[in-house]
């Protein structure tokens, strides 16, 4: 196992953006493309999900952080390099 930052993604060029919800907790099992925030710009509001699955270690954000695109959002332990779709 490793672990690995999860940050947020391009977001639209937007910057200082609200988080207005936290979707998961420290310990959380989670899935690729579970949501991990919600956030609030001036346009609309929008899920960034995981990029994988893994446990989550440690969220490194609260609500009502801004975050911008490359912000680290949680800390999340993976598997290292094996294929997903292995036996396990």
């Amino acid at each position: 196992m490793s672990s690995e930052i999860i940050k947020v993604p391009d977001i639209g060029g937007d910057t200082d953006v609200e988080i207005i919800e936290i979707a998961v907790s420290e310990g959380d099992v989670i899935e690729a493309e579970d949501t991990l925030i919600t956030l609030e710009s001036d346009k609309a509001s929008m899920d960034v999900p995981a990029p994988k699955g893994g446990k989550v270690i440690k969220v490194l954000v609260k609500e009502g952080d801004t975050v911008s695109e490359g912000d680290d959002i949680v800390e999340l332990e993976v598997e290292g390099g094996g294929d997903a779709s292995a036996p396990a």
